[in-house]
């Protein structure tokens, strides 16, 4: 319940779409009911009449229950309709909410605490989990909210003319709304709490067989994730079965409870005929009305059913927002150095209290404008370098100033503003040209664009193709080359126009021929920037002032190129 709670708070700022949408509602179920209420009255009103001759066929007034028949009749469509676009523009608003908080939350804890999860399972935390969060509006909090006002105010107009009728109704809308669905939802809140996990799990062994295709055929492993795979398969089959039988018993159930409460009204309404109390065509009125009245509580049962998928998918984001970044943000805003030089003295770093250490020691000096190079294998701690640098992990010993300035009073943001990088796994999104360039800077101008594409050499190829700026790239830019897609991250460091360039292996993966393309391509981008040229490869540093190897987190050797 307190995520539910928490769930509520979070949407706080949209409280007028949703009470809106709910007032609608209101407006749809009690127009429902005024329509049945007044029919079952007027054709019975209009019975009697033809029954008693035509002197009280001629008083009888025909007239004002038509008209109000067709006005309930009016407002009832009108107001589903209104209902409609308000509640699922308040659902589509909540979860553009819902994803923004969810990324802001994120964005602080990569890479050093995402590292923890598989990348399916944030994949399906950020995709199905946020979606069954989406459902919490429209299938739980809307149903709850007309059902308790609603009902209320038809238990009121029953209570006008009838009040063991009233209590009648009121019984049959509580068992139904409220008993019958916290039974079924007591019964399968196991197996819907399970459903989301099972997707959850389901989903992440798909993503890891797409992404790790090539390897599991190679090491012939595709049968043991094939079983994994019909194994999560077999229980999420099974616990849906038992989820939709305990949703048809539980739809039969209520519909034996509509019937019978109908029953109990007219039973508790006849003695007031009998005694005169009252008239007999409000007894049909009575009879229609506790029929309409259990619209308002239909919903209830599939409500209690989303509530145990909703609250384990809910668990699971917050359970992610709330971990603690790796690196906690000065108490001051950042400095502003003047200078933008580099000085590490004795930096020790490690991913962990067990871990060996992957920066020991490091010693190094980087003036500003100077280009630099680091060499070394895996494991030397060329990327711990990096990662320390833009403030992704945290080094436990030694003193690192930039500027001037401890590193440590820099906000990690505030920090990255001073950089730029281009790496082998500069990502590129599935969408075109144009955003993936203005992910650097976006608010860049049309004129910048092809300017950044100039010097990354890449204004001719997209000048060729028929969309131009607007050509979608692919996933991780699937319809580009090699050197194609370092282009566009090279554009992109063009268009941030940061004091430093970090240059991390952008050439691995590459041909010989277009690896010296493209270190040639980079000499403009480097001019007067401090550069830190990562790579473990001796091409491109000719144009280094000074080279250094790196072995187990220290430095070794200065001066070789």
């Amino acid at each position: 319940m307190r995520d539910l709670i928490r769930l509520l708070k979070l949407f706080s700022g949209y409280r007028r779409w949703m009470y809106g949408g709910a007032a609608l509602a209101c407006i749809t179920v009690l127009a429902n009911f005024g329509l049945m209420t007044l029919s079952g009255w007027f054709l019975a009103s209009a019975a009697v009449a033809g029954l008693a001759g035509y002197a009280a066929q001629n008083a009888f007034n025909f007239f004002s229950p038509a008209a109000g028949v067709r006005f309930f009749a009016t407002i009832r469509v009108v107001s589903r309709y209104v209902e409609r676009l308000v509640t699922h523009d308040a659902t589509f608003r909540l979860l553009a909410q819902l994803r923004v908080w969810f990324y802001t939350k994120l964005e602080p804890l990569a890479p050093a605490v995402l590292q923890g999860y598989r990348a399916s399972d944030l994949l399906s935390r950020i995709v199905a989990d946020i979606d069954t969060l989406n459902l919490f509006y429209l299938r739980v909090f809307l149903p709850f909210a007309v059902a308790c006002v609603a009902g209320l105010a038809m238990v009121g107009f029953f209570a006008i003319f009838s009040w063991p009728a009233a209590l009648a109704l009121l019984a049959g809308l509580v068992l139904t709304g409220v008993a019958l669905p916290g039974l079924t939802q007591w019964r399968g809140a196991a197996a819907g709490a399970e459903l989301t996990r099972l997707n959850a799990d389901l989903r992440a062994e798909m993503v890891d067989a797409v992404q790790g295709m090539g390897e599991l055929l190679s090491y012939n492993a595709a049968p043991a994730l094939q079983a994994r795979v019909a194994g999560l398969n077999a229980r999420l089959l099974g616990r849906q079965a038992e989820m939709a039988g305990i949703t048809g018993l539980g739809s039969a159930a209520a519909g034996l409870l509509t019937n019978y409460t109908l029953l109990l009204v007219v039973v508790a309404a006849i003695p007031a005929v009998s005694a005169g109390q009252l008239s007999g065509p409000e007894l049909p009125m009575l009879a229609l009305g506790s029929l309409a009245a259990f619209e308002v509580v239909a919903p209830l049962p599939g409500a209690f059913q989303f509530l145990g998928q909703i609250r384990t998918a809910a668990a699971r984001i917050f359970q992610l927002a709330d971990s603690k970044p790796a690196i906690s943000p000065p108490a001051k805003p950042s400095p502003r150095p003047e200078r933008f030089d580099l000085d590490l003295r004795g930096v020790c770093l490690r991913y962990a209290d067990a871990a060996p250490w992957a920066l020991n020691g490091l010693d190094l000096h980087i003036a500003q404008g100077s280009h630099v190079a680091i060499m070394g294998g895996t494991g030397a701690g060329k990327t711990s370098l990096i990662n320390l640098l833009l403030r992704f992990h945290e080094y436990q010993a030694g003193e690192v100033n930039f500027g001037g300035c401890d590193l440590r009073a820099f906000h990690a943001e505030d920090i990255a503003a001073y950089f730029s990088v281009v790496s082998q796994r500069s990502y590129l999104f599935h969408t075109t040209i144009r955003d993936n360039l203005l992910i650097a800077k976006g608010e860049a101008t049309q004129v910048e664009l092809w300017r950044a594409l100039e010097v990354a050499q890449l204004a001719a190829f997209v000048r060729a193709q028929p969309l131009g700026l607007d050509t979608i790239v692919g996933e991780a830019g699937v319809r580009l080359s090699g050197g194609q897609a370092r282009r566009v991250a090279i554009a992109r460091a063009v268009l941030k126009d940061t004091p430093w360039l970090i240059l991390d292996e952008p050439t691995e993966g590459l041909d010989t021929v277009t690896e010296r393309a493209l270190l040639r391509d980079l000499g403009p981008v480097m001019a007067g920037k401090t550069v830190l040229y990562i790579t473990h490869r001796r091409a491109g540093l000719a144009a280094m002032d000074a080279v250094y190897t790196l072995e187990d987190g220290r430095i070794m050797l200065h001066g070789t190129k």
